[in-house]
């Protein structure tokens, strides 16, 4: 059964330290799966590691994740070739797409080589969850603020633009990011700009926001808007997920 409406759930988090495996599932994670409102067998997860180069041994934890969390992983791979005959018909099985950080420049480029953009949004619109974490979130916006092209951080507006927002990650722990995201809406660069301390998500039904959630207590997430030629914040308080 796919989400009753097309779903999209942003984070800046999703991973922790499992008990016996290096990565397990954090709340964000297994958030974006009831939201797929499946039942009654083991849940299609689809992890995609394109931001990352598909890294090998980060697949392999991914896998240990899924195992531990009672999940079906599918890895999709666009590195060295793509690993599956029918990518569309496989990403349409899933009932959650979670889209690891890393370069989200060079993951928009290889997704739109393979066609990917236009796939995942096919995907959304039957009600395949779309999930992420860093680059693996604002992917889904127009853009948003990236360390991609080095270690100053840069914008990014050519992202797929399925929400008609920008996107701020980690905009606790990476101090450059705030003042950064108010500058590019300020001056027009992002329009306004959903962003999310480390640890919370945006939760989406089709292209409205529908509320923040976080996994840990006490971060918060933020609406960067316009007025005039300065930008104003505001803070949202997520609810906090069961662990």
């Amino acid at each position: 059964m796919p989400a009753t409406e097309p779903t999209i759930v942003a984070t800046s988090g999703g991973h922790r330290t499992g008990g016996r495996t290096m990565v397990s599932f954090n709340s964000l994670v297994h958030h974006a799966v009831d939201l797929s409102g499946v039942h009654g067998r083991r849940p299609r997860v689809m992890y995609v590691g394109t931001a990352i180069g598909d890294a090998e041994h980060f697949t392999a934890r991914m896998g240990e994740a899924a195992r531990v969390a009672g999940f079906d992983l599918t890895p999709l791979q666009l590195f060295p070739m793509v690993n599956l005959d029918d990518v569309e018909g496989t990403v349409l099985e899933q009932d959650v797409v979670w889209v690891m950080g890393g370069s989200v420049a060079n993951l928009l480029a290889v997704w739109r080589v393979h066609e990917l953009d236009a796939i995942f949004r096919r995907a959304w619109q039957a009600g395949v969850v779309l999930s992420g974490v860093s680059a693996g979130s604002i992917c889904w916006f127009e853009g948003g603020t990236t360390d991609s092209f080095g270690p100053e951080l840069r914008p990014v507006t050519n992202a797929l633009g399925y929400l008609p927002y920008g996107n701020g990650v980690h905009y606790d722990s990476d101090k450059k990011r705030r003042p950064l995201v108010h500058r590019l809406v300020a001056d027009g660069t992002l329009p306004a700009t959903h962003c999310t301390d480390d640890g919370v998500g945006l939760v989406y039904r089709g292209t409205e926001l529908h509320e923040a959630v976080t996994e840990v207590p006490g971060k918060g997430a933020y609406i960067v808007t316009r007025e005039g030629d300065t930008a104003v914040e505001e803070r949202l308080e997520p609810r906090l997920l069961p662990r």
